[in-house]
Formats: structure tokens, C-alpha cells, sequence
């Protein structure tokens, strides 16, 4: 093989596919948010870490990162029977950024529209890995689709060892981020890795292109792009929020304090960032303290929203209708990316769209305009909330997991009292 051509042994990689379009019904892939689903992939994870040398042995028996702490990151995980079989962990940028960007340059990546998400923690058990792709291509098409349709996201970036790097390029047309590799990469206690990059925009045409025409169990563009999987569970959500956090005070207290020294390990930078994610009594009860609230070097901490949003609307100036994109609410205000003529003072009725079937109408005043790589972001201020807009923004403030949003049944006068809910 290493004697051919790249074009050669891609070809070939791609003739050697073999994905179940109707996998088994014994198997199910969802969203991990219990501690028992998070536990056992984060003990799978560990293992299969260890067996190939990518970290040391923790006396818990689990891989858990600071990156799992974030709502930012979703972890998903294939049963087999209940049985936990394979995992791995989409991680759109947050605070934290990526775990690759410590070695790779993803300036090239973030210049090009659109969000970007980590595909890491990939993980399958022994006894499914010689299996042709029977765990792992039904968890990439749930990633595929997820990062399409839920996570906001456009780009995704991995970072693998050499000797697995043509599989994603032939298989899944991933592109190098850099030519050379990285012989010592921390997050994976200093083995060698290289950079790759998908743009999930790319992905129906590059994939008709490679596999139109084969059979069904290779055609991995009829079954990324086309074929819906009866064994995906993908999230319900009564907001059109963009990301699905998961971790409650006792699921960090439990993975990131009592299981593992995780949380001990951040520096005060990293404990300040936690900290205005977390910004509320139960968490502030199990995240380690942090003086006076502030980051090191005494910077006041800005507070960063655990959920972000992409909720369709229209403000309309003058009886002509703008489009927008709201990516942020509170009470009085939000922010959104709109046309780049709308000036500070504009005044209008704005319609949105905060959910499936879920609409608030508000007076909106533009504040502030900020240009960005990505187009115009700007700021409004909200005079009059409706009760849709009290009752989502009330749940976006306090509710810990996605589910709390999902179970919200609140009739608008109950949810408008500002009262408080947890399901944590």
C-alpha cells in the first residue's frame, strides 16, 4: 500500500467501507447525561487511552478532562444491549478553546464563516473494534448530524495519531492542517498527532463525488447525508439553544473533585473562567473557591452564558423587514448578527422565533454595533419583554441541563414570577 499512490490507497480505503444503513436495534446512540452513561464512558475512554499508550493509568479508572466540565461539549455515547460501547466528545469552542489549538495553528480555520467543534475522547470497546465500523461509523453519523442540525457547527477538527490519518482523509475527505506532524502532543501523554480539518458544508459534495453510484453498505454519502438512523436519539429542545450541557453541581462534584483531582488541577485562570459559567450558589458550593471572584491579575470576571442560541427573527424599521439571527438574551437586551447598515438609535418591532412554535414580539432598539470577522454583531435593547421572552430567558438563566429547558411546561403568568427551578 505505502508503494501506491496517495489517490491509489484512498481509492482502495474507500472500496474496503462496509456501514449497516439499518444497524441492529440492540443498538442506540444518544446524548450521555446520567452518572452511570458519563462514568462508563469516561472509564471506556480511560482504558482504551492506556492501551495505546496515550495516557497513564488513573487510579480512578477514568479519562476526564477539564474540557468535560463545559456546557460547551457534548459527549455521546452507543449502547449495545444498555451496555456502553463507544463514546466520543464533540467540544465547540468555549472558554477554554480547543485541546489541539496547544500545538496546531487553526488561524487558516477560524478566517473561513461559521463555528468550529473538536471531535476527541473516541473511544470503542475490544470486543466491537474488528467489527467493520459496526459502533464507530453509526456514533460519526450522529456526530455528523448533531454538528449539522443542533451544534451550530461548520468546521470540525480532530487531532489523530499518524498511523490512523489516511483513514479520515479517504474516507471522510478530512484535510491536514499542517504538513508536518507533532511528535509530542500533551493531550495525549506526548504522542506523536496530526492536524485535520472538515468543512460539514463540503461534505454532500465531496461525498456524492467519492461515492455515488457504490452499494448501499458503501456509500457513505447516501448514509451521512440522506439516510436518517432509526438508532439515533438526538435532542428534543423547546429552544432553538445551540449546545446541551449536561452537568449539574453533583455530576462536577462527583467527576471532577471526588473521583478525580480534575478541578485541583486548573490554574486560578481556568477556576475564574468555571466559576462565570457556574455563577450561582449550587455550583459555587462545589467548584473550588476562588478569591474575591476575580481571574488572576485581578481582572473582574465577564460572565459567560451556559447556553447560546440561534433563533430566526425580524426586526422591522419603517415598514421594511431586516432579518436577524439572535445568539443571546437577557431580560432587557440581546445580541444578534443582522445587516451590516443598522445603526445605533434604529428603533422597531422585532418578531422571533425562540422555538418551535414558541414566538415573542418586542419593541428593539439597536445600542451597539460591532464588526466582526464573521459579519456584524449587534447589540439591542429590549424595552417591553413579552412573557414567551420572560418565561425563556428566566429558564436560560436557571436551568442547569438541557433538560431542564425540555421539561419546561410552565404557563406564561406562572413562568414570568421569577421563581426559581431546578431539576439538577
Amino acid at each position: 500500500m505505502s508503494l501506491l499512490p496517495e489517490s491509489s490507497r484512498h481509492a482502495i480505503f474507500r472500496r474496503m467501507v462496509d456501514c449497516d444503513p439499518a444497524p441492529d436495534e440492540r443498538l442506540q446512540i444518544r446524548i450521555a447525561d446520567t452518572r452511570p452513561e458519563l462514568e462508563a464512558c469516561f472509564r471506556l475512554l480511560h482504558d482504551a487511552y492506556v492501551a495505546s499508550g496515550f495516557m497513564k493509568p488513573h487510579p480512578s479508572g477514568l479519562r476526564v478532562t477539564p474540557y468535560h466540565a463545559l456546557p460547551t461539549t457534548t459527549t455521546i455515547a452507543a449502547f449495545w444491549e444498555g451496555e456502553v460501547v463507544g463514546t466520543l466528545s464533540m467540544i465547540r469552542e468555549g472558554v477554554f478553546g480547543f485541546p489541539l489549538q496547544s500545538v496546531f495553528d487553526l488561524s487558516a480555520v477560524r478566517a473561513q464563516p461559521g463555528r468550529i467543534a473538536e471531535i476527541s475522547a473516541l473511544a470503542v470497546h475490544p470486543k466491537f473494534r474488528s467489527t467493520g465500523g459496526k459502533i464507530l461509523f453509526p456514533m460519526m453519523k450522529f456526530m455528523h448530524d448533531y454538528c449539522v442540525q443542533y451544534f451550530d457547527t461548520r468546521h470540525i477538527v480532530i487531532a489523530v495519531n499518524p498511523s490512523k490519518i489516511e483513514l479520515y482523509e479517504s474516507l471522510l475527505f478530512f484535510r491536514r492542517l499542517q504538513a508536518a506532524e507533532v511528535d509530542h502532543y500533551d493531550f495525549a501523554n506526548g504522542a506523536p498527532a496530526v492536524g485535520a480539518t472538515l468543512d460539514l458544508h463540503e461534505v454532500p459534495t465531496l461525498f456524492k463525488h467519492g461515492y455515488e453510484g457504490r452499494p448501499p453498505r458503501k456509500d457513505l454519502h447516501q448514509y451521512f447525508v440522506v439516510s436518517k438512523l432509526a438508532n439515533a436519539r438526538l435532542p428534543s429542545r423547546r429552544y432553538f439553544t445551540t449546545n446541551d450541557p449536561v452537568m449539574t453541581p453533583a455530576l462536577l462534584d462527583y467527576f471532577f473533585t471526588q473521583r478525580t483531582d480534575c478541578f485541583a488541577q486548573l490554574d486560578e485562570r481556568r477556576l475564574g473562567l468555571l466559576h462565570s459559567i457556574y455563577d450561582n450558589t449550587e455550583y459555587a458550593a462545589v467548584l473550588p473557591p476562588l478569591p474575591h471572584g476575580q481571574q488572576a491579575g485581578g481582572a473582574v470576571l465577564r460572565r459567560h452564558p451556559r447556553y447560546s442560541l440561534k433563533c430566526p427573527a425580524v426586526l422591522t424599521l419603517a415598514d421594511q423587514p431586516r432579518p436577524l439571527e439572535v445568539v443571546e438574551l437577557s431580560q432587557h437586551g440581546f445580541q444578534a448578527h443582522g445587516p451590516n447598515d443598522l445603526q445605533p438609535g434604529a428603533r422597531g418591532w422585532l418578531k422571533v422565533m425562540l422555538g418551535e412554535g414558541v414566538e415573542s414580539t418586542v419593541i428593539a432598539e439597536v445600542v451597539r454595533r460591532v464588526p466582526t470577522a464573521a459579519g456584524h454583531y449587534h447589540g439591542f435593547r429590549v424595552e417591553a419583554p413579552d412573557a414567551a421572552w420572560l418565561r425563556c430567558v428566566r429558564l436560560l438563566e436557571t436551568g442547569s441541563t438541557h433538560a431542564d429547558l425540555a421539561a419546561e411546561t410552565q404557563p406564561p403568568a406562572a413562568a414570568a414570577d421569577g421563581s426559581r427551578r431546578h431539576a439538577a
